[in-house]
């Protein structure tokens, strides 16, 4: 980083998920300015984001569960114009794309050619009882604009569907698309995420699941289940995964899903983030099924993958602004990203 004299940029929601970057940042005495997602204002004619290195989108979809629905919209809207004065954004307005659309999740999944839960979009509750129409049940309703599993509901039958929605309780979300998707269960009652640093493998973990009863309140990277949304909303879920009742593990993926996952990230645009998936318990057929642009890492992470993510992100976050400030025009990692 000795050949930076811009800051990196940080621009970021959750008050808690990011300070592990943030004590890794100053530890190195590498510059950075944290940008407050929840307030903040940009003038589209003087850019003064030119005044950073680059800048890091750390935004959250689930940020409405912290009354900061408003943020995520205004995200899109700054990550465009960061990109339209030739600021280097990681994770920038495509990646973000995906993260907020499980709609556009799905057909990514399809134009690459990899397996993804059968899913029709809506736009209106009185569509979703024919959109599951030929569906297997059980089926979730998810809202198009996710976070930490809220607002998923699961219907074992289509009759249970149509009473909710003849009652008109039935929540499309913030955006008012929402997906009609088959629940897969989990294999050996476990999913495995993917993280991806640079268009690099980064490590994967085995999260064993929790309660997976047609009752249980439990989904959260549906449609596997997870973390209980009875959690409070700052509970980050992959990050403290450790303090709930699931179990993560180290796992060392097979090279063909790990190489689905990097083309994954790539089309998306992803730079820093994770994939998950799931093999279905009836048939042991593999599906893909979450596209995250934001990663808080596994808990505990050097005794359960080996070595500390926040380290090699902060390496990552190094080097990508050397490269910018020393004229290159595009690094490895941005042309992966591409």
């Amino acid at each position: 980083m000795s050949a930076a004299t811009k800051p990196i940029g940080i621009f970021y929601e959750h008050p808690h998920w990011f300070l592990p970057l943030f004590a890794k940042l100053e530890e190195r005495n590498t510059p950075f300015v944290a940008i407050d997602a929840t307030s903040h204002q940009f003038d589209p004619a003087h850019p003064a984001e030119r005044d950073f290195a680059l800048v890091l989108n750390r935004m959250s979809p689930s940020a409405y569960r912290r009354g900061h629905a408003f943020a995520i919209f205004y995200t899109h809207q700054y990550l465009g114009h960061l990109e339209a004065h030739g600021v280097r954004v990681i994770n920038g307005s495509r990646a973000f794309r995906y993260e907020t659309s499980k709609a556009l999740q799905l057909s990514l999944l399809t134009q690459l050619g990899l397996p993804a839960p059968r899913a029709r979009v809506i736009n209106h509750a009185s569509q979703a009882i024919s959109a599951a129409a030929g569906l297997r049940f059980p089926i979730v309703v998810k809202p198009n604009i996710g976070g930490s599993g809220a607002g998923i509901v699961r219907f074992e039958t289509s009759r249970a569907l149509a009473v909710t929605v003849d009652a008109g309780q039935l929540d499309l979300g913030l955006d008012s698309t929402a997906l009609v998707q088959e629940f897969i269960p989990a294999r050996d009652g476990y999913i495995v995420r993917i993280e991806i640093l640079g268009g690099d493998y980064l490590y994967a973990i085995r999260v064993s699941l929790g309660d997976k009863s047609p009752g249980a309140n439990t989904f959260n990277l549906c449609p596997a289940d997870i973390c209980n949304t009875a959690l409070p909303s700052t509970a980050p879920c992959t990050h403290d995964a450790t303090r709930t009742a699931v179990q993560v593990t180290a796992y060392d993926p097979p090279k063909d899903v790990i190489n689905a996952v990097r083309k994954i990230t790539a089309a998306s645009g992803i730079e820093v983030g994770g994939v998950e998936y799931l093999a279905d318990d009836r048939d042991g057929q593999l599906y893909f099924y979450d596209i995250n642009a934001l990663s808080n890492f596994v808990a505990d992470a050097p005794n359960v993958i080996g070595f500390d993510p926040f380290d090699r992100l902060a390496e990552f976050l190094e080097a990508e602004a050397w490269h910018v400030q020393a004229g290159a025009k595009h690094s490895p990692a941005a042309a992966t990203a591409r």
